[in-house]
């Protein structure tokens, strides 16, 4: 164990960067003033200097607390004065010495240290074993590092002095600076050589990664010369042969393209510059081929292409009516189209939207609708998309990158301008990855979409000649600034007889030709298709009645072929034969006046319904009781319709204090399936007060329209789809809201003459028409 000795008095030189070890000679440079200062005044002295480490190299007038505690005290052996002011000295370490105070003098810095002299060297098996432990770690250290001389491994080895062999190994280790000064720190020689041969354990490991990584490193290189020597020789013997190499073909095929294609200036520059990068890319890594994928769908991409229009408007019209009964307001706005198309060349397209309900024959218009034009058709379905890289594409930093689908829709199209059909935008989302309703923005917008820029191509691209149809089920769903770039075409739900004129016209034809049939094989008698719309379809469009059609088809198909019958007639009578027993009854609607019982009308996604709706009083104290699986809005409708008959009981002859007394439970049939719109109020109101007052409402009246508190009546939405449903249900006389009477004119004539619309703006009015008096 090292001995401490008296206090002493000594000059201080702070090292940046270096840590001095005892035994050792170093060789130093210094240039600030203060430690050529002290320099100077340990030569004058007795020759010793006390060394120590600063914390932080980086500062130059270091403090106390910049210093470390422990230093050694050194001898001077040698001082030279270089030019520029600098002095190099040259210092053998000689013991270890704790700073117990600094004095910081004018022109230097001096310490009072407690010095730490070596005792007589241990010489216990614990201590021999340990040293051997550090010696054999440094001789596999030095093999493996190979920066150190085999000479001084030999001198290492030599020492008997366990601090000492410490020291030394330590001075000649390339280690961290804390890693020195802790090894410097520790008087204790057995900790100072434990912690030497952990700090030696770490630095093999180290290089043993280091190893395999450059043995890794080198195969690697080994394997690209060889490659590169091969791929040489392969060009000289293609040469020798009069061929080119497979690149080069390969290059050359690609500016055949585009000197067939001419693409834009930008486009050219593009693929010569990724040209350049493929024939500096190893023809086997992974590289090449997301190279080679990019410049294929560049080439791809129609960027001048543009198919003529057929701007025969009487072609258009007769195309449109061949393939689509009814839908008058969107053929017009097509023919419109040709029309100024054909007197203003530079048009640019419309972006349609067609809201309605499922089956009514959104999809098929926008095919329709390209044939007419001449244009080539693309669709893209949208619903379920979550990932704006969908729309935008992915970038090509990640593997597996791809355009999205308005791209990959242009280069299918091979066209700059076809119809571009986006299937059920409403049933888009998002999530952390992105909002891809907010993408179509860009695509969307005519002042933005000429310049549209997909992530993967990285270039704008032309879309403002793309002919735009969006469909969607339920415009509330698609966000306002989106909604504001489009023109809105409502299809409606279809009447009875609209159904019975594209079954007859359109689906029995479509499905005798998918079960092999011919007309003479299967005729549909009068009235069988228009049982199959009222018994076996309840939708909006006519997709399940073609389903049914087509399940007669199929029936009689195998009739004709195990009877081996020529000719088979479909009646009302044996409709049951081929499509079982009738799947819908009619809802119970009683025309007979009754206390309580009103008729609403609701709108939903697959069209226009009725909502029977039922109110009783009851003993009790006050509660209102709402049942039918009813959303928040309809729940609201019914507490306001409460509050008005609260506000006029005096008009109604109630008790004022009824609301104490009784409790009102209304209620919706069909309570399995969910109810929720803004027009159930005066429904509601006039069920309640029926009851109430013990007054019949009308059975033969159906009525749709929100409340207030002062009981006036508010607009609703979806009145021509309401009026069918009531329609379907021979209710001929209807209660509306009075500013919707501007959409009457929305309805067929033939439906709208033979119904009643009594507009109204109050409740009082409702009241004087749906109550019959006692």
């Amino acid at each position: 164990m090292p001995k401490e000795k008296d206090i002493k008095i000594m000059p201080l030189l702070p090292l940046r960067g270096i840590v001095v070890f005892p035994y050792v000679i170093v060789n130093l440079d210094v240039g600030r003033e203060k430690s050529i200062a002290a320099l100077e005044e340990a030569m004058v002295r007795d020759h010793k200097i006390l060394l120590s480490a600063q914390k932080d190299p980086a500062v130059n007038d270091p403090v106390e607390e910049d210093i470390y505690d422990i230093g050694t005290v050194s001898e001077i052996r040698q001082l030279l004065k270089l030019p520029g002011g600098t002095v190099r000295v040259l210092v053998e370490g000689m013991y270890r010495a704790k700073i117990n105070k600094i004095n910081f003098l004018d022109k230097y810095c001096e310490a009072q240290v407690t010095e730490y002299r070596e005792d007589k060297k241990d010489v216990s098996i614990n201590m021999e074993a340990l040293m051997r432990a550090v010696v054999n770690q440094f001789e596999q250290w030095v093999k493996l590092s190979k920066k150190i001389p085999p000479e001084t491994l030999v001198s290492v080895v030599m020492i008997e002095d366990g601090g000492r062999l410490c020291d030394l190994i330590a001075s000649h280790m390339n280690m961290k600076l804390e890693d020195k000064q802790e090894l410097l720190s520790l008087i204790d020689v057995t900790k100072r050589l434990e912690k030497l041969y952990e700090v030696l354990s770490r630095e093999m490991e180290i290089l043993g990664i280091e190893q395999k990584i450059s043995e890794r490193v080198h195969k690697q290189m080994n394997r690209i010369q060889k490659e590169y020597y091969l791929r040489e020789q392969l060009k000289a013997i293609h040469k020798e042969l009069g061929d080119k190499d497979q690149v080069g073909t390969e290059i050359d095929s690609y500016r055949i393209k585009m000197a067939r294609k001419k693409p834009p200036t930008a486009v050219i520059e593009c693929i010569e510059n990724e040209i350049k990068h493929l024939l500096n890319t190893p023809p086997g890594s992974s590289e090449s081929g997301v190279i080679r994928t990019y410049i294929d769908w560049l080439l791809a991409l129609p960027w001048k292409h543009v198919s003529r229009d057929k701007l025969n408007i009487k072609t258009a019209e007769q195309v449109l009516e061949k393939d689509h009964y009814g839908l008058k307001k969107v053929k017009e706005r097509i023919l419109e189209y040709l029309a100024v198309r054909k007197l203003s060349k530079g048009t640019k397209a419309p972006i349609i939207c067609l809201v309605g309900p499922p089956g009514v024959g959104k999809t098929s218009l926008a095919a329709s609708i390209a044939k007419a034009i001449g244009r080539k058709f693309v669709r893209a379905s949208l619903g379920g998309i979550r990932d704006e890289a969908e729309i935008r594409g992915h970038r090509r930093t990640y593997i597996g990158a791809f355009p999205g689908k308005i791209i990959s829709g242009i280069k299918n199209a091979e066209t700059k301008n076809p119809v571009f059909l986006l299937d059920e935008i409403d049933k888009m989302a998002s999530d952390f990855r992105g909002d891809p309703l907010s993408a179509l923005l860009e695509v969307l917008d005519p002042e933005q979409n000429s310049t549209f820029s997909d992530h993967y191509i990285e270039l704008p691209f032309d879309l403002s000649q793309v002919f735009w149809i969006v469909t969607a089920n339920n415009l509330s769903r698609i966000p306002r600034p989106l909604r504001d770039r489009m023109e809105i075409i409502t299809l409606p739900s279809y009447t009875e007889e609209e159904k019975y004129q594209i079954a007859k016209q359109y689906l029995v034809s479509k499905q005798l030709a998918a079960a092999g049939l011919k007309k003479a094989q299967l005729q549909f008698m009068a009235g069988s298709l228009q049982k199959i719309i009222s018994d076996y379809t309840r939708e909006s469009g006519v997709r399940e009645l073609e389903r049914q059609i087509g399940a007669v088809c199929r029936k009689a198909a195998k009739r004709i072929v195990e009877e081996e019958k020529s000719k088979i007639r479909v009646t009302s009578k044996n409709l049951h034969e081929f499509l079982g027993r009738e799947k819908y009854e009619r809802t119970h609607i009683d025309r007979i006046p009754q206390v309580g019982v009103c008729t609403g009308m609701a709108w939903t996604e697959v069209g226009g319904d009725i909502l029977p709706t039922e109110a009783t009083v009851l003993k009790g104290k006050g509660h209102l009781i709402l049942t039918g699986q009813l959303g928040d809005v309809m729940q609201e409708s019914a507490k306001a319709g409460l509050s008005y008959i609260r506000s006029r009981t005096d008009k109604l002859g109630l008790d004022p204090q009824f609301y104490e007394k009784k409790d009102i439970h209304i209620h919706l049939p069909e309570g399995a399936i969910p109810k929720d719109g803004p027009s159930a109020g005066i429904t509601m109101a006039t069920a309640m007060i029926s009851a109430l007052t013990d007054k019949k409402v009308r059975g033969d009246v159906a009525m749709t329209g929100e409340i207030t508190l002062r009981g006036r009546v508010l607009p609703i939405g979806g009145l021509k789809e309401k009026t069918l449903a009531a329609y379907r249900e021979k209710i001929y006389n209807i209660i509306l809201p009075k500013e919707n009477e501007k959409d009457i004119d929305d309805i067929e004539k033939p439906i709208r003459d033979k119904i009643k619309f009594i507009p109204v703006a109050n409740m009082d009015e409702v009241l004087k028409y749906a109550l019959v008096e006692s």
